[in-house]
């Protein structure tokens, strides 16, 4: 089926809403081609940052070099649109007109720039390099290292009305196990068969308020799944000069995929590095705990993001301390573990979430666990980053007779 989309879908908390009479889609092309405030539109009053060759990095995350694409003053609004990189990998064939057409994706419900990306001669090394696009880094005005950023969720708007879930050799869960296919030798753009990588195509649809993926299972079934957009990938710049792979996460950010760091979720990140220099990517519509194949349904988001700037010694922060990311929602408190060995990083978030009761609530360290252990679930985050994830869900109700206020 041809998709044309007529509608524009919006995101606010976890419900999506279609602001039009039908369930078509507009696709949500860039608003402009360079970094800027926005003084008409949805968007007025917010800055704007495009993914373009000159704001976007290919499988890198920022470092203490990079030079920031935007400087905005601490509370900003700053919408980024940025580009999943399902669908322009070179194992798909690094051309998203092509491979999207042979899902029946006309080409103009296909990503402008997404399709510049690709076609520029920006450089991308498929088993080196990370597959993401990461978009920025974003200035904060007066950050240095040892203050603190926050950054608050507001919104979250699928951009185009399809994603893609892959499985590749070598990575996921089950490497060896799957892709049941037998790669071939000399793979290339060129030749993206040969990779024999596994990509499922996934269109979202409309059920009464509700948005869900679906996914084809033969004999007119249909398997629907709902979504609960997040951004995989955000962070600030690490006190380095050396190249920052984009897939293994860190204490001040990068590719976390905590999926329950969606809209109306709050994080904090340490600064190490003068402007904090924040950067987003690797979108996600939907992501179980685990990501198990090795992506989620990944799709493209424009990203609305509250950027506020905690100073060192001036600001009370959650813990008293914020040395690794920590998540906040309406109900929970996110503590985050992080090592390449998964048992470890259980310990690290076990240890990560003692200190911040002890330090939030003044309660002894001790009682601290029993009721980690009785009342606390720890999430699998992750287990293909190469740095696994473990996240633990405090439930801030359980301390209403705690003042955490003075």
């Amino acid at each position: 089926m041809k998709y044309r989309f007529a509608g524009a879908l919006a995101l606010c908390c976890s419900a999506i809403t279609v602001h039009a009479a039908t369930d078509e889609f507009d696709v949500l092309q860039p608003l402009a081609d360079k970094p800027q405030k926005m003084s008409s539109g949805d968007y007025a009053g917010n800055y704007y940052v495009p993914s373009t060759t000159e704001t976007v990095r290919w499988g890198y995350l920022p470092n203490k070099s990079a030079k920031p694409v935007l400087t905005v003053p601490s509370g900003s609004a700053v919408t980024f649109d940025t580009i999943s990189h399902e669908g322009i990998l070179e194992d798909q064939g690094r051309d998203p007109v092509a491979y999207f057409a042979t899902k029946d994706v006309a080409e103009d419900d296909v990503l402008d720039d997404a399709i510049a990306i690709t076609a520029s001669d920006l450089k991308h090394d498929f088993f080196k390099d990370g597959p993401h696009i990461v978009t920025g880094p974003v200035a904060i005005e007066g950050a240095e290292p040892g203050d603190v950023l926050k950054v608050e969720v507001v919104k979250l708007e699928p951009r185009v009305p399809y994603g893609v879930i892959s499985n590749r050799h070598g990575k996921g869960a089950l490497p060896g196990e799957y892709p049941r296919t037998e790669p071939k030798a000399n793979p290339s753009s060129e030749y993206p068969e040969r990779y024999a990588n596994v990509s499922t195509f996934a269109p979202i649809e409309k059920d009464g308020d509700q948005w869900y993926g679906t996914l084809d299972a033969g004999s007119d079934k249909t398997i629907r799944f709902p979504l609960h957009p997040f951004m995989g990938i955000m962070g600030v710049a690490p006190d380095t000069a050396e190249p920052v792979n984009s897939v293994p996460p860190s204490r001040i950010g990068g590719n976390a995929d905590i999926n329950d760091l969606g809209v109306g979720s709050t994080v904090y990140y340490p600064i190490e590095v003068d402007g904090g220099l924040f950067y987003t990517g690797d979108s996600h519509f939907t992501q179980g705990d685990g990501e198990v194949a090795l992506t989620a349904l990944e799709g493209s988001l424009r990203a609305t993001l509250k950027l506020t700037l905690l100073k060192s010694g001036k600001a009370q922060l959650p813990g008293q301390q914020i040395d690794k990311l920590l998540g906040e929602t309406n109900d929970y408190w996110i503590t985050v573990g992080l090592d390449e060995d998964l048992d470890l990083a259980m310990k690290d978030a076990v240890r990560e979430s003692i200190r911040f009761l002890h330090q939030q609530y003044g309660i002894d360290e001790a009682l601290a666990l029993a009721y980690l252990s009785a009342a606390t679930d720890f999430e699998v985050s992750q287990v293909v980053d190469k740095t696994k994830g473990i996240h633990a869900l405090i439930r801030k109700s359980d301390f209403a007779e705690f003042d955490t206020s003075q």
